[in-house]
């Protein structure tokens, strides 16, 4: 009797590796990124990054196709990021994800960039009032503060 073993990883190691892969890309990129960022809107990004000319990124992970069918809040990000991206794993299936979004390929060790996004430049007032929310949670959290939700 033959066993089989599956050594994929499960839907919560892939979110995992791909989240942290896509974070050490940005981070080659130049940007600063938190992960599990909850928006003034309610909605959480996966990671959302400031970039070192103040472009603000959210990154919505996605493990799988099922993951990307039940999701469909991803556009209510728009409104608090210069350009949005989706991350998915090198075996994500093509061609599932819609065109308007950039796509990030990342595995646990880095990323890609596959498509870049449109960027839609906040308005000033708005990119002030999230620069200075994603600082002040970045700080509590590097105090050990429990802290997740960006406050405008």
């Amino acid at each position: 009797m033959d066993v089989v073993i599956d050594l994929r990883p499960s839907r919560p190691e892939t979110t995992g590796l791909v989240t942290r892969g896509a974070g050490r890309f940005l981070v080659s990129l130049g940007y600063a990124p938190l992960a599990e960022v909850t928006l003034p809107n309610g909605r959480r990004a996966d990671l959302m990054a400031l970039g070192p000319k103040g472009d603000v990124l959210i990154v919505e992970v996605k493990s799988g196709l099922e993951d990307f069918r039940v999701d469909r809040k991803w556009p209510e990000y728009a409104p608090f990021c210069d350009a949005f991206y989706f991350a998915v794993s090198p075996d994500f299936p093509e061609g599932i994800l819609p065109d308007e979004p950039g796509l990030i390929v990342a595995d646990g060790f880095g990323g890609a960039v596959v498509r870049e996004a449109p960027v839609a430049p906040l308005a000033p007032a708005r990119r002030k009032a999230l620069t200075l929310a994603f600082a002040r949670l970045a700080a509590l959290r590097a105090a050990g503060v429990t802290a997740e939700r960006l406050s405008l």
